[in-house]
């Protein structure tokens, strides 16, 4: 039997995206996401946060259209990004949401519009 890594989430961009262009051509796009998770009766309210990592044209689009507290829904899979630390030279790695489709759902909290 196959397993499954699948990760679908809907919340808003903690910061505005940033981009990186590379050598070969391909286009990479990072952003937090904060997702509210549902509180009990008397807890407040606090966020979870994720790592996203965009690619290719999604990643550009994103870089477009995504600004902090843009509402986004995302679909894709847990992965680990590793780095050597420059400093201890030990392995380092977070958990990342690698992105396979991004949906535009909402703008800014704090956007005003022209009317």
């Amino acid at each position: 039997m196959s397993g499954l890594n699948s990760v679908n989430l809907v919340g808003r961009a903690g910061r505005d995206p940033e981009m990186r262009m590379f050598e070969s051509g391909a286009t990479l796009c990072t952003v937090t996401l904060a997702v509210n998770r549902q509180k009990r009766k008397g807890e407040e309210q606090a966020p979870d946060w994720f790592d996203l990592e965009i690619w290719g044209r999604t990643a550009e689009i994103a870089g477009e259209y995504v600004r902090k507290g843009s509402l986004i829904g995302i679909s894709g899979s847990l992965g680990f990004s590793r780095w050597s630390d420059r400093t201890t030279q030990e392995t380092r790695e977070r958990a990342v949401v690698k992105v396979d489709q991004l949906e535009l759902l909402g703008r800014s909290a704090t956007s005003t519009s022209a009317e």
